[in-house]
């Protein structure tokens, strides 16, 4: 039996939370608001209109780390409902916030939930890369592609990552951390890059260059474009369902 009761109580005090705060507001006390919430948020953490408000107000009176705290947590509460496109969203703004935060277990998160096809499976044979050298070189099924990216463009290296599948190959290629092409099979571009996020399994190397490449991919952002990306596959997996 569902303890109405209990869920009423929670409710009640939630929105009694959201009042105060905006109270606090009214009279110019924005570090009362915060901690009013969060204070709030201790009993109710899976409450996602107390942290939408935490991270507005957050936002607004320039407590970035906080806003990006909860942006990271109303990310994975939405992927846990299936609302993507809010969990790309908040994904996006928390890296916004705070370009040092690694969202690439969110972004992975929200392929697996998607593409359950695209799931990686370990492998316990050795792989190529092992026998060969490279900057950064790792296998995918233990670390997917977003985190590599996340490497490359904090360190801002200029060259290719390539990967190697079951059923695929591609390459992305990096100029001082930010993607600037990508190839796979004959597609080239964006289209190459969608179907280089589809790649799961199998390897990846980076190797360095001294030289920086033509610019054939132009987005804000590699957070950008990986949402981008993603949102377009979500959209073509739908649409073949």
């Amino acid at each position: 039996m569902v303890n109405t009761h209990s869920d009423s109580e929670n409710i009640s005090e939630v929105d009694t939370a959201i009042l105060d705060a905006d109270l606090f507001l009214k009279y110019q006390a924005p570090e009362r608001a915060i901690n009013r919430l969060r204070t709030a948020l201790e009993s109710s953490p899976r409450s996602i209109p107390l942290r939408e408000r935490l991270r507005e107000v957050a936002m607004m009176h320039k407590h970035a780390a906080e806003a990006a705290r909860q942006c990271l947590a109303l990310a994975s509460l939405y992927i846990e409902r299936d609302d993507f496109d809010d969990a790309y969203d908040r994904l996006l703004e928390a890296k916004e916030l705070d370009p040092r935060i690694n969202i690439a277990g969110g972004l992975e998160a929200i392929r697996r939930a998607r593409r359950p096809d695209l799931s990686p499976v370990a492998t316990s044979t050795q792989s190529a890369f092992e026998k060969r050298f490279a900057t950064l070189a790792g296998d995918l099924a233990a670390i997917s592609v977003f985190d590599a990216v996340q490497v490359i463009e904090n360190a801002k290296l200029t060259g290719s990552l390539e990967l190697t599948g079951e059923s695929r190959t591609g390459r992305v290629l990096f100029n001082e951390g930010t993607i600037v092409d990508a190839e796979s099979g004959d597609a080239k571009g964006a289209a190459g890059f969608r179907q280089i996020v589809e790649i799961s399994t199998g390897s990846f190397e980076f190797h360095k260059s001294s030289q920086r490449y033509p610019v054939t991919i132009k987005a804000p952002s590699n957070t950008n474009l990986i949402l981008d990306t993603l949102r377009q596959l979500d959209e073509a997996a739908l649409e073949e369902s």
